[in-house]
């Protein structure tokens, strides 16, 4: 019996799991992006609460010695007022530069490339968005792994130079391309294409150099794994 190639059902099914990956890494970056924003809310209301007792400790102190009277009461409620709307408002740190990337400390340097992948998110086609979030994954999973190398050490050197270097040159190379030229083929490619495929092998190196970091951690399981095998469950 002949096979049959590829129904309508089949490209339905494919395109499908497309949209279902695609939507599964919207939402690990939307949570990502919730997580960031839930810490700096929760670190400006610890500021807000401890600005705010100091003031109230303050004017108790001079109520003891001057009565403070009806304004004085309300001069102290509106400063309270005025600084918790000041810090309520206060803007977000800004992301690292390029430069400041390749300055930062190693093990600072993943979650500053995050921040700066975040900064340039919104600029960037849907597909290369996707990617963008997985690299951001790759990043946090990354940061506890760096707490024992060298910052002068040969596995320091390739991260930085790929995560604090190639990834932000590359991604800046493709904005400087003027946006109607960058979906135009061009040697029988687009920029956008180039742009996603090359954030699609920086993702695979990541994962890669994630992977020789925890080598010898992955050794030491398999160690001890057997050795607990040998000793309490063969005879």
């Amino acid at each position: 019996m002949a096979s049959r190639g590829p129904t309508d059902v089949d490209a339905q099914i494919e395109r499908a799991r497309e949209v279902m990956a695609r939507v599964s890494a919207d939402y690990r970056g939307t949570t990502k992006r919730a997580r960031r924003r839930a810490r700096s809310a929760g670190r400006k209301l610890v500021w807000m609460a401890f600005v705010n007792a100091l003031i109230l400790v303050t004017a108790g102190v001079i109520g003891l010695n001057h009565a403070l009277g009806l304004f004085g009461g309300l001069a102290v409620l509106l400063l309270m007022a005025a600084v918790t709307l000041g810090i309520a408002m206060t803007p977000a740190a800004r992301a690292p530069t390029e430069r400041k990337l390749r300055e930062v400390d190693i093990k600072a340097l993943p979650a500053q490339t995050e921040r700066w992948l975040e900064a340039q998110r919104p600029a960037l086609p849907p597909p290369a968005r996707t990617l963008v979030d997985q690299i951001g994954v790759r990043l946090e999973t990354l940061t506890p792994q760096l707490a024992a190398i060298e910052n002068e050490g040969e596995a320091a050197h390739e991260l930085r130079r790929l995560i604090g270097e190639q990834l932000p040159a590359f991604v800046g190379d493709y904005q400087k391309v003027p946006a109607p030229l960058r979906a135009q083929p061009r040697n029988g490619r687009t920029p956008d294409a180039q742009l996603v495929d090359g954030l699609r092998l920086i993702d695979g190196e990541i994962a890669a150099m994630t992977e020789r970091l925890a080598q010898s951690n992955l050794d030491s399981l398999q160690t001890r794994g057997r050795f607990l095998e040998i000793k309490y469950k063969g005879d």
